[in-house]
C-alpha cells in the first residue's frame, strides 16, 4: 500500500497502518501483527501523532479502520553542498585551487534529490582535494546555458578554469568517483 507522505526538510509525515502500533492506544491487534510483517527500516525513528478513523486503512480490501499518522524522526545525515550562483562563481569555480565539481540542480527535480547526498558524502572524502558546490538552474539559468545544461542532474567538474568532465543524471556513485579520480592529485 502506498502511503501519502509529505516532505520537509528533517520531518516527513505519512500515513500508515503499521505505524507505531505498540507507542499508540489507536492501533488495533490488526495493525500490531501486521507491523511484524514489516521489514525493519535502516535508521529512521517514528512515533504515532494521531489515528484517522477510514483514511487510507485498507483500501484494497474496502475495510473500514484506522492508519495512524506519524512523524518520521531520522538524522539528517546528508552533508550539505554549498550554493554556488552567478555572484559567486567565478571566484568559487573558475579561480579554485583545486577541482570544483558543480552539481546543477532544481528543487522540483527528484533525480536531483537522489544524487545530492552522493555529492555531499563525495565533497567529505574528497576533502582539501576538491571542492563541490550546486547550482540551481531556475535561479541561475545563464550559467547553466552557458555549459549547455539540458538535463538535470549534470555534475560537471572544473579544473584550472575550465570545464573537464560531465555526468548526467542519478549515477551510481563510483560513475562519480571514477570522473573524480581523474582530476585529483593523489
Amino acid at each position: 500500500m502506498a502511503s501519502a507522505a509529505l516532505a520537509t526538510s528533517s520531518t516527513t509525515v505519512c500515513s500508515s497502518p503499521f505505524a507505531a502500533a505498540s507507542s499508540s492506544s489507536y492501533a488495533s491487534a490488526s495493525s500490531a501483527r501486521r507491523l511484524r510483517a514489516v521489514p525493519p527500516s535502516r535508521g529512521v525513528r517514528y512515533h504515532a501523532l494521531r489515528a484517522v478513523p477510514g483514511f487510507a486503512a485498507n483500501r484494497q480490501g474496502g475495510g473500514r479502520g484506522a492508519s495512524v499518522m506519524c512523524e518520521v524522526q531520522g538524522q539528517d545525515t546528508s552533508i550539505q553542498v554549498p550554493d554556488v550562483t552567478k555572484s559567486t562563481w567565478q571566484s568559487l569555480v573558475m579561480e579554485s585551487e583545486f577541482p570544483v565539481l558543480v552539481e546543477f540542480w532544481a528543487t522540483w527535480c527528484g533525480p536531483c534529490k537522489m544524487i545530492d547526498p552522493v555529492v555531499g558524502k563525495l565533497s567529505q572524502e574528497y576533502e582539501g582535494k576538491l571542492k563541490c558546490y550546486k547550482l540551481n538552474t531556475d535561479e541561475n539559468p545563464d550559467i547553466a546555458t552557458q555549459y549547455g545544461v539540458r538535463s538535470i542532474p549534470t555534475m560537471m567538474i572544473f579544473k584550472n578554469g575550465e570545464k573537464k568532465d560531465a555526468v548526467i543524471g542519478a549515477v551510481p556513485e563510483s560513475t562519480l568517483i571514477s570522473c573524480i579520480e581523474k582530476f585529483v592529485e593523489r
